[in-house]
Order: C-alpha cells, then structure tokens, then sequence
C-alpha cells in the first residue's frame, strides 16, 4: 500500500521539479549552439489569414486593420463569420480581406477553417489562424518566413497581452508567459515541439489538409487534436518568438470561469494522447515525441498544485521528511515559475499576490468542465 502511495505522489510531484530540469537542459542547450538546419526559400510565401468570429464581430475591424498593416503582402484574409447576425457594419475595401457569411452555423473552430479553405481564392502555400478578437505584428508574418525559409511545416508564434485592464487579465497574462517559455522556447531547444495556443499559429496548407482535413473536431481543443497529427507524422512545431500575436485577455471572473471550463475540459478528453507520443517516441527513438508527450500528461497547473499541497499535508502526519521534499519541490517550482517572468511588465509583477483568487475560480471552472462546451462556445468579450 506504501508502495503505491510513493508512486501516486511522484506522478503529482514531478510537475513540480519539471520546469526547472528543462530550464537546466535549455541553458545547456543554448550554449552548445543548436541551430535548425537550412531549407527551402520562403521568404515571398503566399499566406491565407484565417480570421474566426462565433457571434462577436466589435473586435473585427481592428483585428484586420493590423493585418492591413503587415509588411508582408502576399496574402488573402478570410473572415469566417459564423453565426453572426448583423453584419452591416463591417466594409473593407481591400480586395485582399474575403468575408464568409455561412449558411448555417458552424460552432467549431476547424468547420471554420475548413470553410474558408473550401472557398480560397488561389492555391496558398501557407495559412495561419487569427483569433477575431486578435492584433498581429506588423512583421508577423516575415517571422513565420523564418522559419519556413528553414524547412518547418508548422510554426507557433508569440501570443502577448492586448490589455491588462484587470487582476484577471494580468495573471491571464502571467500564465501565457509562463507556457509560451516552458512550452514553446525551451521545448523547441530542447528539440521537441512548440505547443499549439489557438492562434497566432501557421502551418503548411498541405499540413492542415492532411491532418484535420477528415476530422470533425467539435468542441474546444482543436489545438490538441492538431499538434498531436502534426507530431506523430514526425513533423516539429517551431516556437517563432518575434512572430507576435496580442490577444485579448479575459478581464472578468465569468469570462474565466467559462474559458477555462473548456480549457480543462480539453485536457481530460485529450491528455491520453500523450501515452501515445510517448510510446511513439520511444520506439523511434525520438526527443520530439516523447517530450512532447510527457508534456501533454501534465495537469492544468492548479490542478496539480492543489494536489501536491494534499501530499505535503498527508506527509507532514504520515511522513514528515518527505514533507520537507515536498516543501523543496515548491521551492523549486516557484522559481521556476519566476523565471520567465523577469522583466514582465510590472502590473503582472503586482498582479501574482491574487494568484490563490484566481485559483479559486479556476477551481469552480473544473466544477462545471463536465458540460463546458454546452456552457459556452466562444469567449465572451466586454471591450
């Protein structure tokens, strides 16, 4: 039975002393000088911009007026404006900006991408995916560039704050730096892959076709089901840091409670996939997969927090020196998690004292993760 408990609290502790293991592997791997290896030429690569609106359209017009401004200009941008009622007011007179009004509604975020697909104008090389509430950088897609120049399929870019008018929004914020390192800049060097965020991210036309071309993905966590046949194929996700995406972050405890429904939900449908990769990645003897996969099994951070401070309680009775394991384990993911917030602005800085608030909300979203797809669809947004 004790036997048993050991293993129970090391499948929960190792989320603690993960980030800083990879932290160590990143230093060393950035002085050894990896570089990826040179590929085809991309650099005047023909871009579809796939925009996504459920209902909203206020942050629209804003949205692709900064991919108006992009110095690339090779490319068509396709508003798929699903289930929105009143379009009236949305005009452009930009050829390049293609707005798609579908019959019927959609409800999910590859129906979407698949329509405007169906109705390209021309054979794209290379599509990326906007959110509607989203502002890229001027530069955006030359980043990508990079890293198609460089013979990557798939590219995830940087998705920074649009506001911190709020706790929630900062800490929102302060969450996205923390897995746009661990999960996107370190995993990348370390060889494996960048995880997929929703947007802010592109891929080969080919790619996409080929890996959710068949499927109907219904629900949140599309990003999943993607990143996972992009990897198994073989293929790695490049982390573009300078490709940058400013999202907006959720500024009201009802918008997290509902965004994060969904997220956790997507975890328990999805995280299984993760056995998957990593028995991919030992047969084939590959950093990428098995990385990956490990990374795909690990909880939502307040999950696996809450539970390791139910060891540490359990320990202090039962087992008082693994208590003080337990308490080093804490030690070394907060500065872990501080790690990559130097130099953050300093409203996120001030913003981590409501982290257990936060949390709170987070704990009454995994409350109504059961039926978070019906709950809601789409982020409300209050700007």
């Amino acid at each position: 039975m004790m036997y048993f408990w050991y293993i129970i609290q090391f499948l929960i502790g190792y989320n603690l002393v993960l980030p800083i293991v990879l932290y160590i592997l990143f230093r060393l791997a950035k002085r050894s000088g990896q570089k990826a290896a040179p590929g085809i030429d991309a650099f005047n690569a023909d871009y579809a911009i796939i925009v996504t609106a459920y209902q909203e359209i206020a942050h629209i017009p804003e949205t692709v007026q900064s991919i108006l401004r992009l110095k690339h200009t090779n490319f068509i941008c396709y508003v798929v404006l699903d289930n929105c009622s009143d379009i009236s007011s949305l005009h452009f007179d930009d050829e390049r900006i293609i707005l798609l009004r579908p019959e019927q509604t959609l409800g999910g975020n590859v129906r979407s991408h698949l329509y405007a697909m169906r109705h390209f104008k021309r054979n794209h090389d290379y599509l990326t995916i906007i959110d509607s509430d989203n502002l890229v950088d001027e530069y955006y897609l030359d980043h990508l560039n990079t890293f198609f120049k460089h013979g990557f399929n798939a590219v995830q870019g940087l998705r920074a704050a649009k506001n911190l008018d709020s706790q929630y929004a900062c800490l929102d914020a302060a969450r996205d730096i923390y897995y746009h390192f661990y999960d996107g800049e370190v995993l990348f060097h370390l060889g494996s892959s960048a995880t997929l965020s929703g947007s802010g991210m592109a891929f080969s036309v080919a790619l996409y076709e080929e890996c959710l071309g068949g499927k109907d993905v219904s629900g949140a966590g599309f990003d999943k089901v993607l990143q996972y046949e992009i990897i198994r194929r073989g293929n790695r996700i490049a982390f573009a840091e300078k490709a940058i995406v400013y999202d907006q972050k959720t500024s009201k405890s009802s918008q997290l409670v509902n965004q994060r429904a969904r997220w956790i939900n997507t975890w328990f449908r999805y995280f299984s996939l993760g056995f998957k990769l990593i028995g991919l990645g030992v047969r084939k003897a590959s950093v990428n997969q098995f990385l990956f996969g490990i990374v795909l099994l690990r909880p939502p951070l307040f999950i696996f927090l809450m539970l390791s401070v139910l060891c540490l309680l359990v320990n202090l009775i039962v087992a008082p020196v693994l208590s003080l394991m337990w308490a080093l384990s804490f030690l070394l993911f907060v500065l872990g998690f501080l790690l990559p917030l130097r130099g953050a602005d300093k409203r996120i800085i001030k913003a981590l004292k409501h982290i257990p608030s936060f949390m709170f909300y987070q704990v009454i979203s995994l409350m109504h993760s059961r039926n978070a797809n019906k709950r809601s669809v789409a982020t409300k947004h209050f700007e």
